[in-house]
Formats: structure tokens, C-alpha cells, sequence
């Protein structure tokens, strides 16, 4: 069937390829994670899929989401801040009856 060697040294560059790129020891961690699970997903390759944007996670894009993060809920904190304030503002200018509460 194949009239190629075993040790083409394109798939022999392949493989070291994708071994440097971490790609092997991802799809192998997610594979043994599949394999000990105990009840088997009914769909494999969602759990894959899955597993995989966690099995190796590049820490670069982590740690500028986690950052984002981090600056996303300090400015809800100050805009909650500034909503609680001008409510406060507002309050002064609206008589009390016409007043609905949270």
C-alpha cells in the first residue's frame, strides 16, 4: 500500500515538529485523561476539544486574560461606585413617594 519508507524523513520531520511544539504531550495528557475516565463521554471528540484548550494552556494568552480580568472588575467596581453616587444625587432632586426600590 505505501511505497514510502517507514523513516520518510519528512514524517521523520513531522514528528520531531510537532514533538518540539508540546503537541505530541498535549494530545497524549488528553487522551490518557479520556482514557481513565471512568464514565465514557458520549462525545469523544467534544471532550477532547475541551480538554485540550486545557491540558496546555499557553500561559501567555492565560495571563493577559487574567489581567483583563483584573482590569474589567475594577472598573465595574468604580462604575458601581458611580452609579451608587449619582443614585444618591438623583435621590435629592425626586420627591420620596415617586421613589421605586431595588
Amino acid at each position: 500500500m505505501s511505497h514510502h519508507r517507514a523513516q520518510d524523513p519528512k514524517r521523520e520531520q513531522f514528528r520531531r515538529y510537532l514533538e518540539k511544539a508540546g503537541v505530541v504531550d498535549s494530545l497524549t495528557s488528553v487522551l490518557v485523561a479520556l482514557y481513565e475516565t471512568q464514565d465514557r463521554p458520549s462525545n469523544a471528540l467534544e471532550f477532547v476539544k475541551q480538554h485540550l484548550g486545557t491540558a496546555d494552556s499557553n500561559s501567555e494568552d492565560t495571563e493577559a486574560l487574567q489581567q483583563e480580568v483584573r482590569d474589567l472588575r475594577q472598573r465595574c467596581a468604580r462604575l458601581t461606585e458611580e452609579n451608587k453616587d449619582l443614585k444618591t444625587r438623583l435621590q435629592r432632586y425626586e420627591p420620596e413617594d415617586g421613589a421605586t426600590a431595588d
